[in-house]
């Protein structure tokens, strides 16, 4: 029994040790007094985020060709209007971005450079067009700060941070269908929130916001249930950027906003530029990827915040991504049902 007491006591221990922050922890203030409307970090962590966060130096500036790389290269449907020289470079600096160890190699054919294989060169041709359009007509969400590949590949063929649909969960015996939640999910924050809440937001566009504007249901049935969706998404969002929920709401009125901070208003544009990513531009590259690269129901690996955030508020903490790479600024395109919402 004393063993027994003692193995419960160390288990407790280490409970209370890991479910909690080591101090010191600093804190800031980001609203008015009385609200609770602070950020806390612990500077440890900070410092090793500032080390996972940082921009590659690009290649050294060419001297001009004096010849479109169209001119020079063929089978160049995306960046032909480039000066040559500048081309090779930004291909320099792509290899970096996406597949430093495997080089060249990984989106061409050595043998064949012009050759639309493998399957990645078709892939980065779309993701060039994806990010030139998100530099020209997401400049509510990336500012001019921008983004290139780097943003989400960090290094890596696949960025770390990528969604797939969720394979339907059971439970056995009694418990039955397990609903979509009461599992410790990561997405939700390691809570038993709902596993995926990128679907139904991300995805489909479903109204995040569970605040009845009635006294009675009248057309906006707003249950627990989808309650718990959307704090699993703000879950997601809180830990995919590091802040607490004052980062961008009122603790006063969580749903006011006029008393929201500025940073609400660059939150729900990006929640849009993640869902215009992902139905625009992955999801119709599906029948590009070999099955190894798909999703345990068979779909393409889609964005969510923390895919390009990493923990951070601002990815790379607001380092400018295209300064060196005016190429990837894309023109903003005729207003659709598609396109960038404007600015209110």
């Amino acid at each position: 029994m004393r063993m027994l007491a003692g193995i419960s006591a160390a288990l407790a221990l280490l409970l209370v040790i890991y479910a909690f922050e080591f101090p010191p922890v600093d804190s800031v203030q980001r609203g008015y007094r009385g609200l609770a409307m602070e950020e806390n970090s612990n500077p440890r962590v900070d410092r090793a985020k500032v080390r996972a966060n940082q921009l590659p130096e690009p290649a050294p500036a060419t001297d001009p060709a004096g010849q479109k790389a169209s001119q020079v290269y063929t089978n160049l449907k995306v960046l032909g209007d480039m000066d040559a020289n500048e081309f090779l470079r930004l291909m320099t600096d792509m290899t970096t971005w996406v597949s430093p160890d495997q080089g060249c190699a990984y989106c061409h054919d050595e043998n064949d450079l012009a050759a639309d294989r493998p399957y990645t060169k078709i892939v980065s041709r779309r993701m060039l067009e994806m990010v030139r359009y998100i530099n020209g007509s997401w400049k509510t969400h990336v500012a001019d700060t921008g983004v290139t590949c780097w943003a989400c590949h960090r290094g890596q063929p696949v960025p770390a941070s990528v969604w797939y649909f969720d394979a339907p969960r059971t439970a056995q015996g009694q418990a039955g269908n397990r609903a979509g939640q009461n599992v410790a999910s990561a997405a939700g924050g390691i809570t038993a929130l709902p596993v995926d809440p990128f679907t139904p937001f991300i995805k489909d566009g479903k109204d995040i916001r569970v605040l009845s504007g009635t006294a009675l249901p009248a057309g906006n049935r707003a249950s627990i249930k989808q309650t718990e969706w959307t704090y699993s998404l703000m879950m997601h969002i809180s830990k995919g950027l590091g802040v607490n929920c004052t980062y961008c709401h009122n603790s006063r009125s969580f749903f006011d906003w006029d008393q929201s901070t500025p940073q609400r208003t660059t939150a729900w544009y990006g929640i849009r530029m993640t869902r215009d990513i992902n139905t625009q531009f992955l999801e119709p590259l599906t029948p590009q990827f070999p099955a190894n690269r798909l999703g345990p129901t068979g779909d393409v690996a889609k964005v969510n915040c923390a895919t390009c955030h990493e923990g951070v508020y601002k990815p790379l903490y607001g380092a400018s991504m295209i300064k060196d790479y005016p190429i990837l600024v894309g023109p903003a395109p005729a207003r659709t049902a598609s396109a960038a919402p404007a600015a209110k």
